[in-house]
Formats: structure tokens, C-alpha cells, sequence
């Protein structure tokens, strides 16, 4: 400490300091928590309270799960949660109950992998993890209701995560009520022969293998043969968002590979029109609604068969049936059912030799078409699906040695494989028009293809396709060259055609209108321990049997090895070997589910992380709840349909843009389920959403591109920047530890204290936009709050010094001008601003020079105290007040103050001021201007002149056109 220092601090013991500000928090920190400050009351069970406030409006208020990192917080963390927090401190101050709180979504990857890497069970390290964020939070004093806390990896929360997989098990969609109803419903349609089973038998006729069969084509969760991301060198599978755009694994950049393996999935598909209609009634930002369209993709078109064989034919979905006509050839996915033939179950249409005349070029150069098929689908395994559909310079695919019939022109077309058709998108086969489609065009130019023209070009390119650079794609044309005895296109617009063609195959058998979803079913297993185990058995037929509720939850068991089996990270023909399968006692076990004692075998692969945050803001209504996920009159009353939210759902709730579509849609998924079946009365989970931006810094790289500490780097010469003396390049990016760029709250906790921090952060920026961190500018908003404590408590003698006077009307305006700013900022979350207008309050206080009237003072601490509460909680307690203000009436701006009492409205001649008026802000059009032609000074401006035009804008400007 220096010299100086110390002086100041012996001049003023009683200055707002970090030592002080420590004090201070950790006193009210310790006092919210003692009296339970932020507990908000349920109507009914075990968290009912105080009826009163039961009464007032409902406000319910959320974050984004956080994932405990071993890292801890760094500054850019708290930032949606501060903002929260502040938003919530506002809605209590202005009568509101206000359900505010925060859990861990605590299931994960990371936890796994440290856990082989260390030994250490995932629930160690991850429950470690937890404490010091908890820590780490309370410091920054968020007003949480610690009671409904919960972690996903308590056995008693993920006991309801199983119970819900059930529900969703236990369910179909009816497409008649559209919506899911229990599988009990079905089974009686079959019983009663009001639906037919698929072969025409009688229920009561199939096995119970079979019926199993049946109703897994059915159930809202099934286990299928799916095509999967399957990584060897991590030795699980992976979702589709976990593999780059090259390919690889997010984590560790292993290959990774097309498989077909037995995985759970949810039927989401069933939801794609509803989860895309109810996005209209939702509060979300545009952006977000635009990703969710565009993820679930629907598009309306026909399905059209082509015959292949006397038997097989390929189907398929296109959106512009109306360009039939000029279908030249089609592409099927490599991993068509009609190409992979034996492998699952099917026969495969590859021919043993290639037809006559086959064109070198779509052989690949292979003796035969099975020899080129088989290559070519290793080649699409080694690509993901993002990587497959990316644009590429150079078209692959290669012949399969069959032609297929185009319907409409009898002619025949070849049938290609190519990586860029997906089996997850439509039928997994293309009819090509390449004149008219881009990568069509491109695949049919690299494979000597035939183009026909039938969609008139209107840019004048003519009608030959051979001549084009590039495809002729619009909607916006005439059909031409579309015609034969039985129909013709010819001249009609693209609706009109697309209607016409749709009647003509709907006619004759060879297809129908039809619309198809981009949206595909979820992946729900992973192969790893850190997961929830399923509460599902097999029995020796290998049926899946569901647990019952008596059995939840399904806890995980011990095992000696936490890590999936890894492979050679190039071994694609390898098959995942999950943790939970080592243990065979708990693998292998006798249960009674109703027809007495029998041995079966437990679902060894883990559900997905993203399963604990499909629901969880519905057990922070009711976590204490042993019999029902939440109590109904509770999940009516928090989250329950009301005027302005149809849905119902959460008011607020606020994340990161990067979950705009997956954690959304999964979330939303499962609510549906839940509202169909009975289980909750909101249709949505969240009604209103907002993304805040992020908070960015410097990140420092030396010559070799690795990153150094961004603390210890100099800057020289004018934005020159050197570590160890040798020089480094500066990026904004993210921060994080392993860019060696984290500030943690701590360090700033320490050096200024929480309020600070929270109000920097609140100052740098509108919430919703990313912002650069500067560790020098912190000071300013330490500086606001010096000012402000100076301005009620006496430095020297810790007195404190307001009066109890009338304050004079300058005063009055600012004040009430602050209010009425500050209260519209809150509500609308521009807390940048607010800040900005408490600052100018507190400037023009400290201006006066004097001690400053009480009724003032207490406004100006109930106002900052949403962005600063505990500085807020201390000047309260020292103006006299024994009551906590966090349920303090919040200021209320008196009109006659926030209006100005003049305004000066300039008085113009020929666009020259001549004179400026002080006049009311109310002041008429008709009073401005016999006031304007009145004053001495436009009277000898004019001259005597006439006048030919007076232009009033009241009442602000005069404008007078002399005659």
C-alpha cells in the first residue's frame, strides 16, 4: 500500500473501498440467506408461503443451465446471469412474486474424460466443481431461491428425467387428434381390428416379438438400426453438432464414420408441424425463429416412384414436380436400402456387370458397378453429413449400373450414388433436373449428363443447356418441353404446373402431394457412463421392457473403468463397448414386472446430456415434489396459459445464441409431449426469450501461433505488443483458460468488489450485443459507487448526511427524470442505459455541494439497487430503514417533473434563426405561432413584409416564408 494511499484512507477511514465493500457483501450475502429473502411462494405444497404475495402478479424468470466447468466462472459467465438478476430484483420491487433460481447441468463429456484420465469418479470431480461455482455466484450476490436448486445428477431429479423417457415410451402420435396419446390406446385399436397390423394378421395372431415390432414404429421413443456418427478413437457415438464440417470429432479431431448401430431415438418428427406453427405466438427474437424454421425445413412438394425393376422402384420427394419432364438421371444416398442390398435385408439392384456403353467416366473406374458401389459408400462413411453436403468444387459419385424410368416420359435415366443425397432428408433418392438446379447441374457437367430445358429462361440465355455456365433456378418462369398424349405443361406459370402434375400421378398410382420435414429424429443413446442410465430391460427375445415407476430411480452403478472402449482412431469397422456393460451384475439381473420373477438385461448406453434440460424448468417449481414431476395448481400458476402467452411458459428466458436450435427444440419437444399426455398445462416451456451477447477479449499469440498470458503483455510504439520481449499478434475472440485471456470475478471481486463488477458489466454495452472486456475501465463504475456512498455517508465520521428538506426543483427534474428513464430501461432490459441515467442523477447530487434531501437519497438507493444491491441493502440500512429493500417499492416518476417546464423553439426567416422562444412544451401550433410573429425581433426581421407561409412544428420551430 502506498504513502498516499494510506493518507487518504486516515483522512476518510469511512471511504468506499474494496475492504469495505467486501464487508458489506459478504454481511448482506449472509443476511439474504439467513432470512430467506428470495424464496418465492408456491400456492400449494411444500414451498407455499405468504399467501399475500402468492396474490400478486407472477413473474418467472430463467438462465441457461450452466455446465460446472473445473475451470470456474471467468467475467463473461455471469452476464446473462446479472442481467437476470437485475431484471428480477426490478419485477419484486414493483409487486411482483418472482421465481428466479439456478441449477447445473451436470452430466457431461468433460467430467467423463477427467475421470479417465485421473481415476476420479465424474460425480467427485463434478459435485467439487459445483461447490466453488456456488461459491463463485453468491459472491456476485444473485438473488437465487437456493431451495429450488437442483443438479442433474442427483438421483432424485434424474429419477423424473426416466420417468418422462417413459412417458414418451409409453406414447404414439395420433395423427387424427394430432397429438401423442398413450401406446395403451393403439394396442386396443389393434385388439378391436379398427387399425390393421402392417402384414393384415390379427393381433392376437402375433408373436410378441412381433407386436413389439409393430408398436416400435410407433412409440414416440424406439430403438432402431440407425445410420450414426461412430468415432473410433473415442470409442462412442456422436450427434451430429458434435462433428466438425472436415468430419472429425469436436473433441480430440478424430475421424469419424457413417454406422449403422441400435441407438434410441425420439419421434420428433411427429411434432414438426406444431413445433413450427406455435413458434408465430412465441416472444423470441426473429433470428432464432428463422434457425428453428429452417432446422425442422418444411417444404411441400410430391413423392414420385420410378420404376426400377418389374418390383423395386425408387421414390421419390421433390419440391418442383413441375420440372418432371426434365429428369435425366437420378442420385440415391449411399446408403439407399436399394443399394446396400444384404446388409439390411434387402436386395440389392446392382447389376454383376455394366450395361453396354456405359461411359467411362461414371465407372470411377471399377471392372464392375458392385466393385464401384462398394468404394464409393466406404468413402461417403468417412465423410459426416455436414461435410457431405457442403459445396464442393469437384462432384463425386459413380454409376450403379441401373436405369430407372422417368413416369411422366417413358425415357430411361441412370442411377447414380452420390455423398451429397442424404438417407435423413426425404427418400434419400433425387429425380436430377440439372438445366434447372445448381448441383445438378454441376454433378450432370462432371458426368457427361443430358440437360433438358423446362423452365423457359427469361434472362435470354435461350433453351439449350449445353450453352449455359450455369442452371436457370426460378420460380418466376413458364413451363416449356412438358408435354406427351396423356398431359402437357406447356405455358403454365410453376404453381399452376405443380398442382397439375400432383393430380395427374395421384391418378394413376405413381405418386401423391406431400410434405416432407428437414427435421430428423433424435439420436437419444451415447455410449458412455456420465449419463442417465435408461429404465429400460430386455428380456431373452431381446424386447425392450420398460421399468415401472416403483423402480425409479435407475441409478448409476459403479464400474472400474469410466471410459468407452477406444479403437484405432481409422478402424471403422469396429463396434462400441459402453462402461455400464463391464459391470455385469448390474447388467444381468432378475426383476418381477408383473408376470413373475425373470432374468433380463439392462440398456447399457446412456441418454444424452441434452435430457436433464429438456425439463428442468419444470422441477425448479417443485423440486421437493416425490410424486409428480411438479404439482399441477404449481405448474399452472407459474407457467399456465394467460392473456399475451397462449402457450404459457417461462417469462423470461435468457442464453446464448448458440443454443438457438437444438437445447430449443428438444425442450419444446418434450413439453408437447408432456401438455398432450395431461403432465403440464403450458403448450411451450419458455414464452419470452433473449440471447445476451458475449463478453469478449484480446487474445495474444507469439510467432509459433500459441497463445501467452494476456496480463503479462506490453504495449509499445503505438499498439505494438510484445511478450518476453518478443513480439505477439492481438485477436478479439472468446475468453477462456486455455487462450490464457480468463478474468475470473474473483480477481475483480477482490480489487473493487461485486457491485462493481456488476455494474461494468451492465455498463459496457446493450445486453444483447458482444463487447470487448477492459479490466482499466472497471474503475469508472468503483468510482460511480464512491460518489454515490459519498453523497449519503460522511467519509470522515461514517455519518450520514442527507437532510430532511424539500428539494429544489432542479433537483425534483433530475430525479424524476432519472425515475421515469430508469424504470422503462428495466423493464425493457437496457440496464446500459440505466446505468448511464443513474449516473447523471448522482453527478448532478454531487454538483450541488451540499448535504442532499432524504426523500432524494432514498430514491436514488431504491433505484441503483436492482444493478448494485448491496450498497443498496447498507445506505437503506443507514438512512434508518430496518427491512431488506428488496421488496421495497420501486420509485415512481411524477409526470409533472419528467416533463421539461420550457422548451426553446428557434424561430426561422428564409432558413435563418432570428429568434429563439421559451415556451411550454404543450404549447399549440396556432399560440407558437401568433407568439413567434409576435416577438420584437421576427417583427423587424420582416420588414412590414407579407407573409406567405408559416410552417409550425410545435414545439421546437417556427419557419416563416415572407410573402
Amino acid at each position: 500500500m502506498s504513502e498516499t494511499t494510506t493518507a487518504a484512507e486516515t483522512a476518510a477511514p469511512h471511504r468506499y473501498t474494496a475492504a469495505l465493500a467486501a464487508d458489506i457483501e459478504a454481511r448482506w450475502q449472509d443476511f439474504w440467506e439467513q432470512n430467506g429473502t428470495y424464496e418465492a411462494p408456491n400456492p400449494t405444497g411444500s414451498l407455499a408461503g405468504d399467501s399475500e404475495r402468492v396474490a400478486r402478479p407472477k413473474k418467472f424468470v430463467m438462465d441457461m443451465f450452466p455446465y460446472p466447468s473445473g475451470a470456474g466462472l471467468h467475467v463473461g459467465h455471469p452476464l446473462g446471469f446479472i442481467a437476470t438478476d437485475v431484471y428480477a430484483r426490478h419485477l419484486r420491487m414493483t409487486g411482483h412474486n418472482v421465481l428466479h433460481t439456478l441449477g447445473f447441468d451436470a452430466f457431461g463429456l468433460p467430467a467423463e474424460q477427467y475421470a479417465v484420465q485421473t481415476g476420479t469418479h465424474p460425480r467427485v470431480s463434478t459435485e467439487a466443481n459445483i461447490v466453488n461455482m456456488r461459491r463463485q455466484l453468491r459472491r456476485l450476490g444473485l438473488g437465487h431461491d437456493q431451495r429450488r436448486s437442483i443438479e442433474t445428477i442427483d438421483p432424485a431429479y434424474y429419477k423424473w428425467t426416466q420417468w418422462i423417457f417413459l412417458q414418451i415410451f409409453n406414447s404414439w402420435y395420433d395423427p387424427e387428434a394430432d397429438a401423442a396419446r398413450p401406446i395403451d390406446t393403439l394396442v386396443a385399436q389393434f385388439e378391436a381390428g379398427t387399425r390393421q397390423t402392417p402384414d393384415g394378421r390379427a393381433w392376437s395372431a402375433l408373436s410378441g416379438i412381433e407386436r413389439a415390432n409393430v408398436l416400435g414404429e410407433y412409440r414416440l421413443a424406439y430403438a432402431s438400426d440407425a445410420p450414426v456418427n461412430w468415432c473410433p478413437g473415442l470409442g462412442t457415438v456422436l450427434a451430429n453438432e458434435e462433428v466438425t464440417a472436415e468430419g472429425r470429432s469436436e473433441r480430440g479431431n478424430y475421424p469419424v464414420f457413417k454406422a449403422k448401430l441400435r441407438q434410441w431415438n425420439m419421434r420428433i418428427t411427429a411434432y414438426a408441424d406444431r413445433l413450427l406453427k406455435d413458434l408465430d405466438e412465441l416472444d423470441w427474437p426473429e433470428a432464432i425463429k428463422l434457425q428453428q424454421r429452417n432446422w425442422i425445413g418444411r417444404s411441400e412438394g410430391a413423392r414420385v416412384e420410378f420404376p426400377v425393376t418389374d418390383v423395386d422402384k425408387i421414390t421419390v420427394f421433390t419440391t418442383r414436380q413441375d420440372t418432371l419432364f426434365g429428369a435425366t438421371y437420378m442420385v440415391l444416398a449411399p446408403e439407399h436400402p436399394l443399394i446396400a442390398g444384404a446388409e439390411n435385408g434387402t436386395g440389392s439392384i446392382v447389376p454383376d456387370a455394366w450395361p453396354e456403353g456405359t461411359h467411362d467416366v461414371w465407372t470411377g473406374g471399377h471392372a464392375t458397378p458392385a466393385e464401384a458401389v462398394a468404394a464409393y459408400r466406404k468413402q461417403a462413411a468417412a465423410k459426416s453429413d455436414v461435410e457431405r453436403q457442403a459445396e464442393a468444387k469437384d462432384k463425386t459419385g459413380v454409376f450403379t449400373g441401373v436405369y430407372a424410368t422417368n413416369p411422366v416420359s417413358g425415357e430411361q435415366v441412370p442411377v447414380f450414388i452420390a455423398d451429397y443425397v442424404l438417407m435423413g432428408y426425404g427418400t434419400g433418392a433425387i429425380m436430377a433436373v440439372p438445366a434447372h438446379d445448381t448441383r445438378d447441374f454441376a454433378f450432370a457437367r462432371a458426368f457427361e449428363l443430358p440437360m433438358r430445358c423446362v423452365v423457359e429462361p427469361s434472362d435470354g440465355r435461350g433453351t439449350d443447356p449445353s450453352t449455359w455456365d450455369d442452371a436457370f433456378a426460378s420460380y418466376d418462369a413458364k413451363i416449356i418441353n412438358s408435354s406427351d398424349d396423356t398431359i402437357s405443361l406447356d405455358g403454365l406459370g410453376v404453381t399452376e404446373a405443380k398442382a397439375k402434375i400432383t393430380d395427374w400421378l395421384a391418378g394413376r398410382g405413381i405418386g401423391e402431394g406431400t410434405v416432407n420435414f428437414r427435421l430428423r429424429d433424435w439420436l437419444f443413446s451415447r455410449q458412455r457412463y456420465w449419463g442417465e442410465p435408461f429404465p429400460i430391460v430386455y428380456d431373452e427375445d431381446g424386447v425392450a421392457h420398460p421399468l415401472p415407476e416403483s423402480m425409479l430411480p435407475l441409478e448409476l452403478p459403479e464400474v472400474e473403468d469410466y471410459s468407452p472402449r477406444t479403437f484405432d482412431p481409422d478402424d471403422a469397422d469396429t463396434q462400441p463397448e459402453t462402461p455400464l456393460s463391464r459391470n455385469e451384475d448390474w447388467v444381468n439381473v432378475e426383476l418381477d414386472l408383473g408376470d413373475g420373477p425373470k432374468t433380463y438385461r439392462r440398456e447399457t448406453n446412456t441418454m444424452p446430456n441434452w435430457a436433464g434440460s429438456c425439463w428442468y424448468e419444470l422441477r425448479y417449481l417443485d423440486p421437493d415434489n416425490d410424486d409428480a414431476l411438479a404439482d399441477p395448481a404449481v405448474e399452472q400458476y407459474w407457467m399456465g396459459p394467460r392473456e399475451g402467452q397462449p402457450h404459457g411458459g417461462v417469462d423470461l428466458y435468457v442464453g446464448g445464441a448458440e443454443h438457438a436450435v437444438l437445447h430449443l427444440l428438444y425442450a419444446r419437444f418434450w413439453s408437447k409431449v408432456l401438455y398432450d399426455l395431461g403432465h403440464v398445462s403450458s403448450r411451450e416451456p419458455f414464452h419470452k426469450l433473449y440471447n445476451q451477447g458475449m463478453i469478449q477479449a484480446y487474445v495474444y499469440r507469439d510467432s509459433r501461433g500459441i497463445a501467452v498470458p494476456a496480463a503479462e503483455v506490453e504495449e509499445h510504439d503505438g499498439g505494438v505488443f510484445y511478450y518476453e520481449g518478443g513480439k505477439v499478434s492481438r485477436l478479439l475472440g472468446k475468453m477462456g483458460k486455455s487462450l490464457k485471456n480468463a478474468v475470473t470475478p474473483d480477481e475483480i471481486c477482490a480489487e473493487y468488489g461485486a457491485d462493481t463488477l456488476r455494474l461494468y458489466e451492465m455498463a459496457m454495452g446493450p445486453l444483447d450485443v458482444s463487447r470487448p472486456w477492459d479490466t482499466r475501465a472497471v474503475v469508472g463504475q468503483y468510482r460511480l459507487l464512491q460518489r454515490l456512498w459519498r453523497n449519503v455517508v460522511d467519509e470522515a465520521t461514517g455519518e450520514v448526511t442527507v437532510v430532511d428538506t424539500e428539494p429544489d426543483e432542479a433537483t425534483l427534474r433530475a430525479l424524476h427524470k432519472a425515475i421515469d428513464g430508469v424504470t422503462q430501461d428495466m423493464a425493457n432490459l437496457r440496464f446500459n442505459t440505466a446505468i448511464a441515467k443513474v449516473t447523471e442523477l448522482n453527478n448532478h447530487l454531487t454538483k450541488t455541494g451540499g448535504p442532499i434531501a432524504r426523500t432524494v437519497a432514498e430514491r436514488l438507493v431504491l433505484l441503483i439497487a436492482p444493478l448494485a444491491p448491496h450498497i443498496a441493502e447498507e445506505l437503506w440500512r443507514k438512512l434508518g430503514h430496518t427491512e431488506s429493500l428488496v421488496h421495497a417499492d420501486f420509485p415512481v416518476a411524477d409526470p409533472a417533473y419528467v416533463v421539461d417546464e420550457a422548451v426553446t423553439c428557434v424561430v426561422q426567416i428564409k432558413g435563418k434563426v432570428k429568434a429563439r422562444l421559451e415556451v411550454a412544451p404543450s404549447i399549440s401550433d396556432a399560440d407558437l405561432e401568433a407568439a413567434a410573429l409576435a416577438d420584437p425581433g421576427v417583427v423587424a426581421a420582416l420588414g412590414g413584409a407579407g407573409i406567405r407561409k408559416v410552417i409550425v412544428r410545435a414545439p421546437k420551430l417556427v419557419n416563416i416564408v415572407p410573402a
